[in-house]
């Protein structure tokens, strides 16, 4: 009876807000999400109602996991600081990573240039105006040496954003660890190795999918037994969302490539439990603050209880979503180019809230060119004040229990759900991808969103209001001089002059033949890798098996 009384008088109460309210608020404005999610203008104890502390929020290090996959989270250890970067030639690049490493960054990531990202070495008439202009150029093992000169790989982690490569690039970053002294069950670190990633948002493949799912399970058994704290995949949202998805579209169908991974490892013939715990994700941060927190509660929560309900994982790792995030390119503006710093230092803020493991924040002239030095180093301050001057890191999952967050996660992990059943209704992500699914979805939210900027009815600073006309663009800006590519061409000469090329042939072939054969093409590839093949040569062999994937249009 006292309850139905309490309730009675906060309904009573509510009401009389209501009526307040309505005589004061905008009628014009759309209070909506950046994924144009409509946003009530209250939340109350009636929207998590159907919440059970225990089996939905629970502890943080504990199943489901929705307060972040450790115990202590950041008061035990801050985010690893991996700021994304790589341009110009191998030493150039090694020299900014050594810059970042003495101002406090605590992992690499690499960025490589468009050529060695599509299996093209440099001197290819196919990479010209391409070489270390959007990263690093790599060609062979040759460089990979120069890149990590003076880095100790068993002390440092390391990730590579690279995908249908992606096993050449471990093979010759195990390659040099070897050369230091460093045994590969030593390296930590991270592969992104999300083709299916690929086909739907990002579109760098060479491969059909199916022979590119089996490289990727050839590495993930490999990996198993000899490089095992390597995580095999970093499971990609984020390009997804650079191409225009909403942040429910970035969750689902991130996850359900995750899970199209664990269903082909299994088919593989592998224990679920030897090779999940090295997957781990990568996420967006946009531009809704409490969106892109609620999306990682989501991610974690789902996960869990995917592996182990759905997929009988045992091993608790298994259930665990480690992920790094990185801000939105997509959202930097060449208009007023200082205000990315804002917009990196709350996007970044969202993802620490959101229980990060890593964390990547933009530089404010990324819409221009790759970082310069005075920008990539604001970015890894504004990391920096995240971790040592707010107090964010002090609480864990401070949010928890919100009636705004707590909703709102439930909102993103019901429509996940119902993807993931329309998903298995269409036959899997492989048809999926085939019939063009999960493109036009994209391409529906990208336009709705463009549509929603051009009536103002989203507001973007500087851009479709607060504009400032005859503004100049007064900050440096990184140029790769031409001189680049004829150095890196001239230097991949000299290697194929010295190396042993009755070698490279015979390793050529070997590995040919495991792919011809079905065997793991890990073991012959890094001969190919330590006799300083090329990449294009590697990735022409295994063409001349694989063949090359045409992705159909769009009806």
């Amino acid at each position: 009876m006292e309850k139905s009384t309490k309730n009675k008088a906060q309904l009573s109460a509510y009401s009389k807000w209501l009526e307040n309210y309505e005589k004061s608020a905008s009628k014009d404005k759309k209070f909506m999400t950046t994924s144009s999610r409509p946003i009530k203008p209250l939340y109350m104890p009636s929207d998590t109602a159907d919440i059970d502390f225990e089996k939905d929020i629970g502890y943080p290090g504990e199943y489901p996991y929705t307060r972040g996959v450790h115990a202590s989270m950041h008061r035990g250890r801050v985010w690893t600081m991996r700021q994304f970067s790589g341009f110009g030639t191998p030493k150039q690049t090694n020299e900014r990573y050594h810059y970042l490493l003495k101002r406090g960054q605590t992992g690499l990531s690499v960025a490589f240039d468009l050529p060695t990202l599509m299996g093209y070495d440099s001197d290819s008439p196919r990479s010209r105006g391409e070489v270390g202009v959007c990263g690093v150029a790599i060609d062979t093992l040759d460089d990979m040496e120069i890149l990590f000169k003076g880095i100790d790989l068993g002390k440092i982690s390391t990730s590579m954003t690279i995908n249908c490569t992606s096993t050449i690039l471990l093979a010759q970053y195990i390659a040099v660890a070897e050369k230091q002294g460093v045994p590969s069950e030593k390296l930590t670190g991270t592969l992104q190795n999300d083709i299916l990633k690929e086909y739907i948002a990002q579109k760098e493949w060479i491969y059909p999918p199916e022979p590119s799912i089996r490289l990727i399970t050839d590495m993930m058994a490999f990996c198993a037994d000899h490089v095992p704290k390597w995580n095999t995949i970093s499971i990609s949202g984020y390009h997804i969302r650079e191409a225009g998805s909403t942040a429910a579209q970035e969750l689902a169908f991130t996850l359900a490539d995750g899970f199209a991974y664990v269903e082909a490892g299994i088919a593989a013939g592998m224990d679920v439990d030897v090779f999940a715990p090295r997957l781990s994700f990568f996420f967006n941060s946009h531009l809704d603050f409490f969106e892109e927190i609620a999306k990682y509660r989501a991610a974690r929560r789902i996960w869990a209880r995917h592996m182990r309900e759905k997929y009988e994982a045992k091993d608790k790792r298994s259930w665990l979503m480690r992920f790094h995030t990185q801000t939105a390119g997509c959202s930097l503006t060449a208009q007023q180019p200082e205000n990315n710093i804002v917009r990196t230092a709350f996007q970044g803020l969202a993802g620490v809230l959101g229980g990060t493991q890593s964390l990547h924040t933009n530089s404010m002239d990324e819409t221009y060119a790759l970082p310069s030095e005075k920008a990539v180093h604001i970015a890894l301050r504004t990391q920096q004040l995240i971790a040592h001057e707010s107090g964010v890191a002090n609480t864990i999952d401070p949010l928890a229990g919100s009636y705004f967050v707590e909703n709102l996660t439930n909102e993103m992990e019901k429509e996940a759900e119902d993807y993931f059943a329309e998903i298995e209704k269409r036959g899997g992500v492989l048809k999926c991808i085939e019939q063009g699914y999960f493109q036009r979805e994209i391409a529906e939210a990208a336009y709705r969103y463009q549509k929603e900027i051009e009536k103002k009815e989203r507001i973007i600073v500087g851009v479709n209001d607060y504009i400032e006309e005859g503004e100049e663009i007064a900050i440096p800006i990184l140029k790769i001089d031409e001189q680049v590519e004829k150095d890196q061409v001239a230097s991949l000469k000299k290697v194929k002059e010295k190396r042993d090329n009755d070698r490279v042939k015979t390793t050529l072939a070997a590995l040919k033949k495991a792919a011809e054969n079905g065997e793991n093409h890990m073991p012959p590839l890094l001969d190919c890798v330590r006799c300083y093949t090329t990449e294009e040569e590697i990735t022409s062999v295994l063409t001349e098996v694989f063949g090359t994937y045409t992705e159909p249009p769009l009806i």
